[in-house]
């Protein structure tokens, strides 16, 4: 009886591998009939996206099924993408789904249209077709016509310059950056531990900094004139600057300034500051430890007011602005305080607790 089960158990496992061997060939080799539309959007359609609102929809598509015949079969829907004029030659896949529909946010889109070469706060063009198969990969794949879609992407990058020179052994991609105010603005600003020579350096179109970029410097006559043809070193003796640049206008200026703590919270009170002290490793300025009790406070930049070295101010985004107070209204006690510049336009601080 054993052997009699033993065999029957084996003819039916090798009966249902057959089934479903011959099931995945048939899967396998299943060849579209006809072809199938992308429904909405249609073609020329546009949305401008904004940073605002990253949740809201920023492509909504349908389209038909595509038709595999009579055979019973789940079929996968790559959603592909490419920059109008690239043929698809390296598309990107925006998503893959089983339904014959999708909502893609306008975080997700921004970023994928960015990924296929369209430009910040420009209309570019894609163009977008859905892909169908079967089983395995390796069945034949239908696609879909080829709509055309116009988008406006947005960024949260300021725009930037590298500050290359002899505070950092004149490597641009390593190169400390300053930025300037907003997309499309050429007022460039940040704070740089500088020591003799040094240079702006822009991004490529890709937004990398290396040499043969554009590239300024001085005029020659070290009077705040910045060109880009005939240039010169910029110069400044080794300390920590607030750096500014304009292209638009021509001009660039090296201030130094020394950042401290000051205010009600300190040991001092509003009567003097406790210094910071650069970090060279971290790009920070920092104190190793200080005494603070509940209050009022603020940085202050060379010992004195009214000098445009105050940053007293935490706006909506988190990042530390000039004017106004700041309050600590932790437990008394030493801290360790971190002011970091390094980001430019993006300041911070830290009151870590020792």
């Amino acid at each position: 009886m054993k052997n009699t089960f033993r065999s029957f158990l084996a003819i039916s496992t090798l009966s249902f591998a057959f089934i479903s061997c011959e099931d995945e060939q048939e899967l396998m080799f299943l060849t579209p009939e006809g072809s199938f539309e992308i429904l909405t959007p249609t073609s020329g359609d546009e949305v401008t996206l904004n940073a605002t609102t990253p949740l809201n929809p920023g492509l909504t598509m349908s389209w038909e099924d595509a038709n595999y015949g009579s055979t019973p079969t789940e079929i996968t829907y790559e959603v592909e993408i490419d920059k109008t004029g690239d043929e698809f030659d390296n598309p990107l896949v925006l998503t893959s789904t089983t339904n014959t529909y999708i909502t893609i946010t306008s975080d997700v889109l921004n970023s994928a249209v960015f990924s296929v070469g369209l430009a910040p706060f420009s209309q570019g063009s894609i163009d977008i077709r859905v892909k169908s198969s079967v089983g395995a990969q390796s069945s034949e794949v239908q696609y879909s016509n080829v709509i055309n879609y116009l988008v406006t992407p947005y960024s949260t990058e300021l725009p930037k310059l590298a500050v290359p020179g002899n505070h950092q052994g004149w490597n641009p991609p390593t190169a400390p950056r300053i930025a300037s105010s907003a997309f499309g603005e050429t007022d460039y600003e940040g704070y740089v531990w500088l020591d003799g020579g040094f240079k702006f350096v822009a991004p490529d179109a890709s937004g990398n900094f290396n040499w043969g970029n554009t590239d300024y410097g001085d005029d020659g006559s070290f009077s705040g004139v910045l060109v880009a043809t005939g240039e010169t070193d910029c110069t400044a003796s080794a300390g920590y600057y607030r750096l500014k640049a304009d292209p638009t206008t021509g001009t660039w200026s090296a201030a130094p300034v020394s950042w401290g703590i000051i205010g009600a919270a300190t040991p001092t009170g509003w009567g003097s500051d406790t210094d910071l002290i650069y970090n060279p490793t971290t790009k920070k300025l920092e104190i190793a430890s200080i005494a603070l009790v509940p209050g009022a406070f603020k940085f202050r930049g060379n010992n004195a007011w009214s000098n445009g070295f105050d940053l007293g101010t935490v706006n909506a985004d988190g990042y530390l602005i000039d004017g106004g107070d700041l309050t600590f209204s932790g437990a008394a006690g030493n801290y360790k305080v971190i002011l970091d510049l390094s980001n430019p336009r993006r300041y911070t601080y830290e009151l870590i607790a020792l």
